[in-house]
């Protein structure tokens, strides 16, 4: 019936527009596996995109979105055709081109389902990056060809570090002026101390970008058709085999260098096959031993299918990695942490960490990676932080600012609650005697402070819930009263930071506001006693 009228409404548009409209592809999505059956947990990766500013995440993640058949139709940031990309949701992202809040998705390749979490690469809105890796199973790290490692590169890289994330390497914008993925291979090796090596290597460079050579399987990819979305392969080009060849021994000796399997066979002067090379890369990188570095040029449609395959191939799926929860016991200096079972089903009770919050259109959105057991619809579950018992009335999963109810979740699942009253970083548990919490969100220092009043003093009820809302949402940002100077100061990462809070209390709550440098109450005392 939804196909039927789907039908109908483009037959109607189509009669209506003046400019010739092509449909290209029905894509019918219909049957979410994740939300129908229950996945097995090798078919599942939890993957975030993080990067140093305009590396072009928010650019991938919309054509992986577009390849895996998740949107019809791709649009650019900054919305210049009107639209703007999927990810960037909130209206400020789309008008300056930058990622302000992580958005998180979900989408099926090749039978597997992969949760994506897109996330900002300015260091303000560094907190986003900070949960999202806390919950997340592996990460892509995008590069720009151009720029290679740059500073918010090394905080990402850091962060990957801090939460144990295994990660793959994307050098994006091969097509860009200047574009040297080998200078940006070196720097990986020196500043970010990574044992890395090529999986691909290009056929050409800046405008002569033509394909992309797969080193593993020893063929060329050429990216045909309007969106790239016919992968063509072919042999290696002559002028190409000798510098495959070679680029194809230093990944065989880097990945020998991690993992003993391959290692043996490399002394003993074995030819790995390429299932075997597969195997000892997997292992390698899911221990964070070995960095694969793939290419490719999202805006130009080269490279990301292959991401996709090598995100399937080499991430760990939600059994590989280990997640602990710490059990309180009260007074006691000891920490006793307990194993979580990444098992899809409801023999073990439920243990769910409350990552990131949001206030939506219907109330209080709370973002939850389940770590354990099951969660359905209309159950009560235990804050084990308040100790409080709450309804679970509605369970989403989401798709950027897109909701779709579900009935139940499981382990290894990212998914949204609504109306519940938490902080961000509280664990959720089936079982009020479960006094477990997952281990905490690093939360850096704020770094700058300003003043900030309401321009008109009839908005001070609207700023102070803006200012509520704001502060439980991003721990990050932090206000206090100075009783001296009678001012409202508040803190954050840096000054965009601030700037883009502002910009959101008077679109979002109608309340115009004014920054200033805060007030120093100057005090005098007694130097030195007069003859």
């Amino acid at each position: 019936m939804h196909v039927l009228k789907a039908g109908v409404l483009l037959g109607r548009l189509h009669l209506k527009s003046t400019c010739p409209l092509t449909v290209r592809k029905v894509l019918i999505n219909s049957c979410r596996a994740c939300s129908s059956g229950i996945i097995p947990n090798e078919l599942i990766r939890n993957i975030g995109i993080s990067a140093h500013i305009d590396s072009g995440k928010t650019t991938l993640t919309e054509r992986i979105l577009y390849y895996t058949g998740r949107i019809a139709q791709m649009h650019e940031v900054k919305g210049k055709d009107g639209v703007g990309a999927i990810m960037d949701s909130m209206e400020l992202e789309r008008q300056r081109g930058i990622t302000i809040q992580s958005a998180a998705t979900y989408t099926m390749w090749k039978g597997t389902n992969i949760n994506i979490i897109d996330t900002p690469g300015h260091v303000d809105f560094t907190i986003e990056v900070e949960r999202s890796l806390r919950v997340l199973d592996g990460a892509v790290l995008v590069l720009c060809a151009v720029g290679g490692v740059q500073c918010q590169t090394m905080t990402v890289n850091r962060q990957m570090k801090r939460y144990n994330v295994p990660c793959l390497t994307f050098i994006n914008k091969l097509d860009r002026l200047g574009a040297n993925p080998t200078r940006a291979l070196q720097q990986m090796r020196t500043k970010l101390n990574h044992n890395a090596a090529f999986l691909q290597i290009p056929i050409g460079l800046e405008g002569n970008l033509k394909g992309i050579i797969d080193l593993i399987e020893e063929r060329t990819m050429y990216f045909e058709g309007p969106f790239g979305q016919n992968i063509r392969y072919d042999e290696i080009p002559a002028e190409f085999r000798s510098e495959a060849t070679d680029r194809r021994r230093e990944l065989v000796e880097c990945v020998a260098n991690a993992d003993e399997q391959l290692g043996e066979m490399f002394l003993e002067e074995k030819v790995p096959t390429v299932a075997d090379l597969k195997a000892a890369i997997r292992r390698a990188t899911v221990q964070r031993c070995f960095t694969p570095v793939l290419i490719g040029s999202a805006l130009k449609n080269k490279g990301v299918q292959p991401l996709l395959d090598a995100a399937l191939d080499y991430l760990p799926n939600p059994t590989e990695v280990q997640n602990f929860a710490i059990e309180n016991q009260g007074e006691s200096n000891e920490v006793t942490k307990i194993l979580m079972d990444p098992t899809r089903d409801d023999s073990q009770p439920f243990v769910g960490l409350a990552f990131k919050l949001e206030a939506g259109r219907f109330g209080q959105l709370t973002y939850v990676r389940v770590y354990q057991g099951a969660l359905k619809k209309s159950e009560y579950i235990y804050n084990t932080r308040t100790g409080k018992r709450v309804r679970v009335q509605r369970l989403v999963r989401l798709h950027a600012d897109q909701l779709v109810d579900v009935e139940e979740v499981y382990a290894g699942d990212i998914c949204a609650l609504f109306g519940i009253d938490c902080a961000s970083g509280d664990t959720f548990t089936a079982r009020s005697s479960a006094n477990l919490s997952m281990e905490s969100i690093h939360v850096p220092d704020p770094v700058i402070s300003v003043a900030m009043k309401p321009a008109n003093k009839n908005d001070l009820d609207k700023f102070s819930k803006g200012i509520n809302r704001f502060t439980r949402e991003d721990p990050t940002f932090r206000v206090h009263y100075d009783t001296e100077s009678k001012e409202t100061i508040i803190s954050g990462m840096g000054e965009l930071h601030l700037e883009i809070y502002a910009q959101r209390m008077e679109r979002e709550y109608n309340c115009a506001c004014v920054m200033g440098k805060p007030k120093v109450a100057f005090r005098e005392s007694i130097g030195a006693p007069e003859p």
